[in-house]
């Protein structure tokens, strides 16, 4: 064990890849490599590096945490200016139980507190997250940690995972898909032109995260058409779609995905999922997974009987400043 000080200090050019290597020791099973942190945190919009406190003993970085508080309006001019995050915080293990978990959280706290900050989440940060809670199974320590800190739980969603692997739309599916199309449904992928009315579709009835998402990905190239299902119904109207591969360009990862409130238990939530899943696996994903289920939704039932199990959950926690 080592017998130095332990320090904090603020990131600082040349930190990236220890920094990187750090994580990876402190959470294997969420490693991450040092591009992916420089797209994710770095290169975020609200980036901001006296918020990223490093935890060092013996010239080596043994933990972190990492605050953040919108510089550039999520939706609209809302700067949410009361609300601050803590997308991530870790100790390597030679470091724990010695306090520096708590002192790098505390660091972040007393920052957003001095940005004017009232409250804050832990960790559904958007636009850049790397996962949407605390996984308090894989983490004890720290759920234990932030509960000590007067962080509580306010959502519990699932991360769920199915086979692709031989996958083929059930008939009673298809069957369906033929009537909805027969009656002047449009199930398919979108062109250019669908795309201001997918947008505002996604931002304005659902999420505007969402929005940005395509919008950006689309721009960039990273986001093809053909990753994309929509449906409209027979008066042209755009009534909800599915897309995959938007994040991070993982073809595999599933969503984000709507239908409108009033065409919710009419079935085409399940042929606009299939068509998805039926498209993923023609490009080749061998699995369909997403991070965010909301606990005992209707979303998270219609996955399960489509044969989606959920692998993982988690804690979105707040506390108040």
């Amino acid at each position: 064990m080592s017998s130095g000080e332990m320090t904090l200090r603020r990131f600082a050019h040349g930190d990236l890849r220890p920094l990187a290597a750090a994580w990876t020791e402190a959470a294997p099973a969420d490693a991450i490599t040092p591009t992916r942190l420089r797209d994710l945190v770095l290169l975020d919009r609200n980036f901001d590096a006296e918020g990223l406190f490093l935890a060092e003993r013996d010239g080596r970085i043994v933990g972190a945490s990492y605050a953040v508080r919108r510089l550039v309006a999520h939706a609209g001019d809302d700067l949410e200016p009361d609300t601050g995050w803590i997308p991530f915080f870790f100790v390597v293990p030679g470091e724990r139980r010695r306090g520096t978990g708590r002192a790098l959280v505390t660091a972040a706290l007393d920052w957003l507190r001095g940005q004017g900050r009232r409250h804050v989440v832990f960790s559904s940060y958007t636009p850049n997250y790397v996962l949407p809670g605390l996984d308090a199974d894989r983490y004890p320590e720290a759920h234990a940690l932030l509960a000590s800190l007067g962080f509580v739980t306010i959502e519990h969603p699932s991360a769920m995972d199915r086979s692709l692997i031989g996958y083929r739309i059930p008939d009673e599916v298809a069957e369906r898909i033929a009537a909805l199309r027969a009656e002047g449904w449009y199930l398919g992928h979108p062109d250019s032109d669908d795309l201001v009315a997918l947008i505002d579709l996604a931002g304005t009835q659902f999420n505007s995260d969402w929005a940005r998402a395509i919008r950006e990905g689309v721009v960039s190239g990273s986001l093809p058409l053909e990753r994309i299902i929509i449906a409209k119904n027979p008066a042209g109207q755009m009534i909800g779609w599915a897309q995959h591969g938007t994040y991070e360009q993982v073809i595999d990862r599933f969503g984000p995905f709507g239908v409108l409130p009033t065409s919710r238990g009419t079935g085409l939530g399940k042929v606009i999922l299939h068509l998805t899943l039926q498209n993923m696996a023609a490009l080749g994903a061998h699995s369909a997974w997403f991070l965010w289920a909301d606990e005992g939704s209707v979303a998270s039932r219609l996955y399960a009987t489509t044969g989606f199990a959920a692998t993982r959950s988690f804690h979105i926690l707040r506390a108040e400043l």
